[in-house]
């Protein structure tokens, strides 16, 4: 796979954070990375207490100092992880990128569309790469679902159904909640809320296994918890260059559900189910057809599935594993210089596809639902 373990960085993901700890078993998961320096916070001490925990010796105190010094360094990292809230991705990529040293960013891209639009210009003159996090793309059930939709064994796509559904902010949150506190602040989302948080990864998803990208929305989002200042609860129509047409839910307070995020896809000749909470198997039905369900690594499972699977039929897995598959095609983006990027692999077009999304979704919202291109 890899000729040897890259080293990485990290900004953001210091003590109290979430994703910054599930990004780094992920990455190490396949022997591909080893994180070596870090700005785990935006408070000097907070970031020197987070990399000690870590047995992490090169700790900095701003990701400006990290970007430079690494980059001065002949054993610096090869790429920087960003895990900090959505505010700050542009700012820490760019100088990563204008330091030569790649980038694996977690999404959303940024707060609004014209940020993200200015900075896809400003990537043309970099050379290092940019590679974004959508980790249910990884899962090996996704990639046999894409697979079967591009070998038509759907026919025609008619219907995109997707939904993400939790109840983690169902009530006001706790302030001692440090994930609660910056989702629910829009001068650190960009006021997206369950539409950029989790919405994007149900947009991703559906487009990553259709190959469509839709051409208009009808949004309608809100909040539910009296004073909360982004929306909680989000349905969006999408409407297809192919004809296709689409529903989408994203919503924070859907009391019962924890992290149900599903897609359907029903074309002519068949349709699909996916589950996030059962990500292990892909139920496929052709039209008149009995109810098939296929497992990762087991005979249905195709090489697209089988690529990407770790372990023996049976043996579930999850969630770290499909986001330890993009760092480890990441890592042999990289050390091929470019040359063995996987098509399944997404970068800034997918990020800033999210972006128009969010900001299509918002403005549709508060036009009471008007459609909006994309």
């Amino acid at each position: 796979m890899t000729q040897r373990p890259l080293k990485l960085g990290m900004v953001g993901g210091g003590e109290g954070a979430f994703i910054g700890a599930v990004h780094r078993m992920a990455a190490r998961l396949d022997g591909a990375w080893e994180l070596t320096a870090g700005c785990l916070s935006s408070t000097p001490e907070k970031a020197a207490r987070s990399a000690e925990a870590l047995g992490l010796s090169r700790s900095y105190a701003s990701y400006e100092e990290m970007a430079q010094a690494e980059a001065g360094r002949d054993d610096g990292i090869d790429a920087v992880s960003i895990v900090t809230p959505n505010h700050m991705h542009i700012p820490v990529a760019r100088a990563f990128l204008k330091a030569g040293i790649h980038v694996i960013c977690d999404k959303p891209l940024t707060t609004d569309l014209e940020t993200a639009l200015a900075f896809a210009e400003d990537c043309k003159h970099y050379t290092a790469r940019f590679f974004l996090t959508h980790n249910y793309t990884g899962s090996p059930m996704v990639r046999q679902a894409r697979d079967m939709v591009a070998k038509g064994h759907l026919g025609q796509i008619r219907l995109i159904h997707v939904e993400y559904l939790q109840d983690w902010l169902a009530a006001p949150a706790d302030p001692d909640n440090v994930q609660a506190a910056w989702r629910t602040d829009p001068g650190r989302t960009g006021g997206g809320g369950a539409i950029a948080d989790i919405g994007t990864h149900a947009f991703n998803l559906a487009s990553f296994v259709t190959g469509e990208v839709p051409l208009a929305l009808s949004a309608d989002l809100g909040a539910f918890v009296e004073g909360r200042q982004v929306n909680d609860n989000g349905a969006v129509l999408m409407r297809y260059a192919s004809g296709a047409r689409g529903t989408l839910l994203a919503s924070q307070v859907a009391t019962g559900t924890e992290n149900r995020l599903n897609l359907r896809i029903h074309g002519d000749a068949g349709g699909l189910f996916w589950s996030q909470e059962t990500p292990n198997e892909l139920i496929f039905t052709q039209l008149n057809g009995v109810e098939q369900r296929i497992t990762r690594g087991g005979a249905g499972a195709g090489p697209a599935a089988n690529a990407v699977s770790r372990i023996p039929a049976g043996h579930p897995e999850g969630y770290l594993e499909a986001f330890a598959t993009l760092y480890r095609e990441a890592a042999e983006d990289i050390l091929s210089d470019g040359s063995n990027r996987a098509d399944t692999s997404q970068g800034l077009k997918q990020a800033v596809e999210g972006m128009r999304f969010i900001d299509a979704c918002l403005k549709s919202s508060s036009a009471n639902a008007a459609w909006r291109d994309l």
